[in-house]
């Protein structure tokens, strides 16, 4: 088992209302019409993923674990790796529940985008309180 533990912030902006795709950013500021992003601030982007949990998530048969954790509340998305992914971009985390892939692409086929989110952990992501993000490889 392979896994990284992000710590993040919430945001007052965060809608968390896209239908495709939920993200995680080392960026500070959110406007409104990021409706994908669910924490800012984080501590590693992408770069900083170790060789070998990218090595693993580059695996043909990869199952990815997300679990964030706001607030007391927590929710899970289950998505998958691809030999395909980049995992380069400097400051973004995308899951996305279709199989599009580019830099910002940490994985794909999520079983939930950012609407989809228990609406309870979305609204202590609007607090803007300690995000903890945990990527568990399987």
């Amino acid at each position: 088992m392979t896994s990284e533990t992000i710590k993040a912030q919430g945001h007052p902006n965060v809608r968390s209302t896209h239908r495709n795709t939920l993200e995680f950013t080392t960026e500070t500021s959110l406007t409104p019409r990021g409706d994908c992003i669910v924490a800012v601030a984080a501590d590693k982007g992408m770069e900083e993923l170790s060789d070998e949990f990218k090595r693993r998530l580059k695996a043909e048969d990869s199952k990815l674990q997300i679990t964030i954790e706001c607030g007391g509340i927590k929710d899970t998305v289950t998505a998958y790796g691809s030999p395909n992914l980049i995992l380069t971009h400097p400051t973004d985390m995308v899951v996305r529940k279709t199989d599009y892939i580019c830099p910002r692409t940490l994985a794909i086929k999520a079983d939930k985008a950012a609407k989809d989110l228990d609406r309870r952990l979305v609204e202590e992501l609007k607090k803007g309180g300690t995000v903890a993000v945990t990527l568990k490889l399987s």
